[in-house]
């Protein structure tokens, strides 16, 4: 009986031993395949593109594979097929993430730019010029909240003014230019293309207190690689605080490697990348409402549903 014991007891040790020797080499498997994150050609991505042209993800120990996308929705498509492992996304996105049982949670804000601009023709020199008239946008997304958020704060509501939707973004600006809408909500850099070429800016997200960017990480990696994720965040601020130190000696930058129009190089106005930090809660419930007035999002998520601090909690 008590070969037996012995026998089970060796059994069992040996089970052990070979499980967390397995769980080891997954760790390590896993640390070693890069963090693939999904960019868009904008000023949230610049930083992420200067850590990799700078090698400072290489320097700081993390490997990095930065996967460019035309527009959100192969974005979107390429988190819901398994492809990313992060993203530069936005609130309303991680939101539907949710809702729709993929795990992504935000772990920072980004610094991106949104805004307004209205057509050479319209006459129109501020936010309350647009009551009743036509704006070009991307109806359900990011571009439309801010809009709205924009609007609001300037006294115009959502129901007075009109939405036309032109997801394209080049005929959007191009709409806008001819004098077809009276304006249209851009990103950058088609929002500094546009003033380049004589639309009117009435107004930008930085200005105004609006912060709908965000990263996206999933849970899965922020549970196994998490140590990965945060030098990912060290690098990537080390780049931000290059640009923010000197911006201007990265316009050539702007065209040759993050593919932006060389006739935006001289006029953009950079932005100024802040600490990695979470969305503020009163920003997360503002989206989560707007949705709901919307009535593009029936689950009931509550903030702590959609963030994950672990990522930046050094910061």
């Amino acid at each position: 009986m008590k070969r037996i014991l012995l026998f089970f007891c060796c059994l069992g040790i040996l089970c052990l031993s070979l499980e967390a020797k397995s769980q080891r080499e997954a760790s390590s498997k896993s640390s070693a395949q890069p963090l693939r994150v999904g960019i868009m050609p904008d000023a949230d991505s610049l930083p992420f593109m200067l850590a990799r042209d700078e090698g400072l993800f290489d320097r700081e120990g993390v490997a990095v594979e930065l996967i460019v996308f035309s527009n959100p929705q192969e974005r979107d498509a390429a988190v819901q097929a398994g492809r990313l492992d992060g993203t530069i996304s936005d609130l309303l996105a991680a939101a539907f993430f949710a809702a729709g049982g993929f795990d992504f949670k935000v772990t920072s804000l980004t610094d991106g730019r949104y805004g307004i601009v209205v057509s050479p023709q319209s006459g129109i020199k501020n936010l309350e010029g647009l009551r009743g008239k036509r704006i070009g946008l991307s109806t359900n997304t990011i571009i439309q909240y801010t809009v709205d958020a924009q609007l609001e704060a300037a006294g115009v509501p959502m129901t007075e003014y009109e939405a036309v939707a032109v997801p394209r973004m080049p005929l959007r600006l191009e709409m806008v230019l001819g004098g077809q809408i009276e304006g249209a909500s851009l990103p950058e850099p088609l929002l500094t293309a546009a003033a380049a070429q004589g639309a009117v800016l009435l107004s930008t997200t930085d200005t105004t207190g609006i912060d709908a960017g965000v990263l996206l990480f999933s849970k899965q990696v922020l549970d196994t690689r998490l140590e990965s994720v945060k030098v990912f965040y060290r690098a990537y601020y080390k780049a931000a605080s290059l640009i923010n130190a000197n911006p201007d000696a990265y316009r050539d930058y702007l065209v040759e490697k993050a593919a932006f129009p060389a006739a935006v190089k001289d006029a953009y106005r950079f932005v100024s990348y802040r600490k990695p930090s979470l969305p503020d809660v009163a920003q997360i419930r503002r989206a989560l409402d707007w949705l709901k007035t919307r009535k593009l999002l029936e689950a009931n998520l509550r903030v702590e549903d959609l963030i994950d601090s672990r990522a930046i909690s050094e910061w």
